[in-house]
């Protein structure tokens, strides 16, 4: 029986998955998995990615750790794809890899006076409230309006936590240097801006309920952006989801308004034009658009202004391109058949596959992710005759090779070890957990040793 050495580029839940499906997959092969990860902890962006007052991710989170606490998947943490292993080290211990590396960075907005200081990536933000090691530890939150661009999750997320009281994030496991951020804010009214109309969104009933859920924010809406067209009649009627988004939409038009100390107000059919200042962020212009009949708008000639001294763009994620690997520029994800990486050329590249975002740009849920890892599993175990031909495929062969780098990994039971730490840590708080933000301190929480 043949055996098949696999190499995971990231572990967040592309790559974990994909990894849990071949393990249970019917086959013809042994399988020996090594999963790489950047960073000294897993899950990727439910760990890095989502607003810690989700409690809903915990059970995502549960369902990845049951996966590699089977102790059937090697990890190798704070390994980092281009410096601490590359290509040619992978082709000479590996038959393939799978990259699963997700999309991190921020879409552009080209408009004018998008990189006046005080406008910001969502995903930068993102990362800061959720204890990325990578980034900044300190945000600069001084402004009384603030404006987020895009009508996707994330820009609820991002718009939720600005407006959102910081002694009300305090059960979750946000860190001590965000609260204290937060607590500072003088933030007033956030305004949350999108293109198309209220039943056109990309963010689903729960994140746009939960809104409305804020202490002490109340939630604006403008009876402007209620004049349904056909499309969006037919939506409401047709899809339970949109019917869902114009019950909550109704009942905040209906409710009264100014009691509040902070106020989050939602404009639709509102496409970008510029961002007004001249040494920072002073105002947000927009053009008032409106539905073309065809489930897209068109502008209308009407531009407006608010007023806002900082603004977070939203409007979705990008990839990043990885060594010696194809990579489309445009699209921001690495080419590919169902997984099957391809050149230029249109060619298979031998041994190489994707999964996750990487794969196909930042859409989808969680559900999406398994079905997606399901179809490049199937191609890496029918690919047998494009599988590389290690030199040496021997487990310990990659170890020796770290340590000869001096590369400081960390591995499952080094996780396991932060885990319990970051939970200890929330307890003595009662708190779920307190996440710890520097590398080294995670490092060391780890108690790095041996992968045998």
């Amino acid at each position: 029986m043949s055996k098949l050495r696999l190499a995971i580029v990231g572990a967040g839940p592309a790559g974990i998955y994909a990894a849990d499906i071949l393990l249970k997959a019917e086959r013809q092969f042994d399988v020996s998995i090594d999963l790489f990860e950047q960073l000294p902890a897993p899950y990727g962006l439910v760990r890095y990615g989502v607003a810690p007052d989700h409690p809903r991710i915990k059970g995502i989170v549960n369902a990845l750790r049951d996966v590699l606490d089977t102790g059937n998947i090697r990890l190798f943490g704070n390994v980092t794809y281009g410096r601490d292993i590359t290509l040619d080290d992978l082709k000479k211990h590996y038959n393939a890899v799978i990259f699963s590396t997700g999309s991190v960075r921020d879409a552009p907005l080209p408009v004018p006076g998008i990189d006046l200081p005080g406008s910001h990536g969502a995903a930068d933000f993102v990362s800061w409230y959720d204890g990325h090691p990578d980034y900044p530890r300190e945000w600069t939150l001084d402004a009384k309006e603030t404006a987020v661009i895009g009508n996707g999750n994330v820009a609820l997320d991002v718009a939720r936590m600005l407006a959102k009281h910081a002694d009300d994030l305090l059960p979750t496991e946000i860190p001590a240097n965000v609260y204290e951020g937060l607590k500072a804010s003088p933030v007033t009214d956030v305004h949350v801006f999108g293109r198309r109309g209220p039943m056109q969104v990309k963010f689903t009933p729960l994140e746009l309920r939960e809104l409305g859920e804020l202490n002490d924010v109340d939630m604006v809406v403008y009876e402007e952006d209620f004049d349904y067209d056909d499309a969006s009649k037919a939506a409401i009627e047709s899809n339970k989801q949109i019917m869902v988004l114009d019950r909550i939409f109704t009942k905040w038009r209906g409710e009264e308004k100014g009691n509040a100390s902070r106020r989050l107000h939602l404009h639709f059919y509102a496409g970008p034009v510029e961002v007004l200042g001249t040494d920072r962020v002073e105002g947000f212009r927009y053009e008032r658009t409106k539905p073309d009949g065809q489930g897209g708008v068109v502008g209308t000639g009407e531009f407006r202004e608010v007023a806002v001294q900082s603004l977070y763009r939203a409007v979705g994620y990008f990839g990043s391109p990885l060594d010696g690997i194809p990579f489309d520029e445009n699209r921001g994800v690495i080419p590919n058949r169902e997984g099957q990486v391809i050149d230029d050329n249109d060619e298979q590249v031998h041994g190489v596959y994707a999964t996750g975002w990487i794969k196909r740009g930042p859409v989808g849920l969680i559900g999406h992710t398994k079905s997606d890892a399901m179809e490049t599993i199937k191609h890496v175990m029918n690919d047998q005759a494009n599988w590389w031909s290690p030199e040496n495929p021997d487990e310990q062969a990659i170890v020796d090779l770290l340590k000869s780098r001096d590369v400081e990994y960390t591995n499952l039971q080094g996780w396991q070890s932060l885990d319990a730490h970051e939970i200890a840590l929330g307890e003595a708080e009662g708190r779920a957990r307190i996440k710890l933000v520097d590398r080294d301190e995670m490092l060391a929480a780890s108690k790095v040793t041996d992968t045998e």
